[in-house]
């Protein structure tokens, strides 16, 4: 191939990074995954994931702060700074006993996101690990999500279970590795 022609192709105005391309690649296995096994089997596989990468990111994230174990506080920060690193806008809205309560603004899948909600099921997951093993137990809100058309996303983190007379849409993790 000659080398003007390579220049040519090289200086085409197409929009391809690795950023793009992995986002792309993303939200097309997540929408086929919803199409071929359906959106519960398909936030499963989701959830597999999300829980490893959750386990994975606690671990740098103990060694980095030289702990082994993170205060509701701390997992609060290292929920908003792992989103940070990989573009999310997150921030804390408020830290209690009960809960951690989150908001975000730009998620880190950007537009590729909407409209695959499995792919929610990776924060609810990574936040849910994290949590979990460091407090034994969390259970996830999804109150509101880009993915499912909000404006932003709304994330609660329960410190406790429910006391039995609740019925919610929430996601539960509980700390130790055969969880």
């Amino acid at each position: 191939m000659s080398r003007k022609v390579d220049e040519k192709i090289e200086s085409l105005p197409v929009s391809l990074d690795r950023d793009a391309f992995l986002r792309t690649l993303l939200r097309e296995l997540a929408g086929t995954l919803e199409q071929v096994v359906g959106m519960e089997d398909a936030q499963g596989f989701i959830s597999v994931v999300g829980r490893t990468m959750g386990d994975h990111l606690n671990q740098d994230y103990k060694q980095a702060l030289g702990t082994s174990s993170l205060d509701p506080e701390q997992i609060a920060s290292v929920l908003v700074d792992l989103k940070r690193r990989i573009g999310g806008a997150f921030h804390i809205e408020d830290v209690t006993e009960q809960k951690i309560v989150l908001r975000n603004s730009c998620c880190p899948f950007g537009e590729s996101v909407k409209g695959r909600r499995s792919l929610c099921m990776m924060t609810s997951n990574v936040f849910g690990s994290i949590t979990a093993d460091n407090l034994g137990y969390a259970r996830v809100e999804l109150r509101e999500t880009i993915a499912s058309g909000g404006r932003g996303c709304h994330v609660i983190v329960h410190l406790s279970p429910l006391d039995g007379g609740e019925t919610d849409d929430t996601h539960e993790y509980f700390g130790g590795s055969d969880s």
